[in-house]
């Protein structure tokens, strides 16, 4: 338990450092007031509604026989048949989130502009126009894969897909307004942007909550793994946001545990036997390996 908490952490922490620079921007063209508002406020809303909430709602909507308070309750019930209807829905879940994963793994590879971490990153970006191309081939085969297996699956990978083309759709407008608001001066109301950034912080933990269930299917680990990862996410926000962007490595180090953990998912969604120590080591691993190599560039910049 301890192990999956500290990999949920973990992985909300740096999944959320984009939102954390978008948000830390657009408080500076708020008022004290508004700012401390939203940063209280905020908190509780991230964590206990968005973070709590959503992971509930997912696992309600993939076991909806075990009705809505049920869902919830599910997490903390010895019942065979409960544990055998969430065993049994399980596969949708994790076929829908893994292709959602792979989804953002693969944009952020072939189009999103990045620092290079590794030499391929340069190679796979130059190839942007077969991101479609790569990510099709992907569904149809694992449509296909799962029809035979069980239909709802290749359901829950076409809703995974959607899920990932809606998002990030929100995501780019919520880039482009960023941009307008702080760089361009085009102002809106404190409360408008209150409203904006409760939006975008929802839009964003998306990717830590569906990733979580490659940790845990128990709401009140996801709840409190990803609520701490949340409120470090704060604490980054109100400090010195200018020093997280040193370590340029970290989005890295996300992204390359995204596709890990999307992976697990899918291979889990098919009955492949993965370990329940393995998303939280990886997470761990690599994560751990991009932020030394961004302490290390530091290093040597300051000597």
């Amino acid at each position: 338990m301890i192990l999956v908490v500290v990999g949920l952490c973990l992985f909300e922490t740096i999944s959320s450092i984009d939102n954390a620079i978008i948000n830390a921007e657009v408080l500076t063209t708020m008022s004290p007031k508004a700012r401390r508002w939203f940063l209280l406020w905020w908190l509780l809303f991230a964590v206990f509604i968005v973070r709590g909430i959503l992971p509930w709602l997912i696992i309600w909507l993939s076991t909806p026989q075990l009705g809505f308070l049920g869902s919830f309750t599910a997490t903390f019930s010895s019942d065979p048949a409960v544990i055998q209807a969430i065993e049994s829905s399980a596969p949708i879940l994790l076929s829908g989130g893994g292709i959602f994963l792979v989804f953002l793994f693969f944009h952020w590879l072939f189009i999103e502009p990045k620092i290079y971490g590794l030499h391929a990153e340069k190679f796979f970006e130059k190839q942007g126009i077969w991101f479609y191309a790569v990510v099709s081939i992907l569904l149809t085969i694992v449509v296909w894969l799962a029809l035979k297996q069980n239909p709802f699956m290749a359901f829950g990978a076409v809703v995974g897909s959607t899920a990932f083309f809606i998002t990030h759709g929100f995501k780019q407008n919520a880039e482009k307004a960023e941009h307008a608001m702080v760089h361009e001066g085009k102002g809106l109301s404190d409360w408008s942007k209150i409203l904006y950034l409760e939006v975008i912080d929802t839009t964003f933990s998306i990717d830590a909550v569906l990733g979580a269930f490659a940790f845990t299917f128990s709401i009140p680990l996801i709840l409190f793994g990803n609520g701490l990862g949340a409120i470090i996410v704060r604490q980054i926000t109100v400090g010195n946001i200018e020093r997280i962007k040193k370590y340029k490595y970290l989005k890295n180090g996300a992204m390359y545990s995204i596709l890990g953990l999307g992976t697990v998912m899918l291979l889990d969604s098919f009955g492949v036997h993965i370990p329940h120590w393995t998303s939280p080591i990886l997470t761990i691993v690599v994560i751990g390996y991009f932020f030394w190599r961004s302490r290390k560039e530091i290093d040597s910049a300051a000597a």
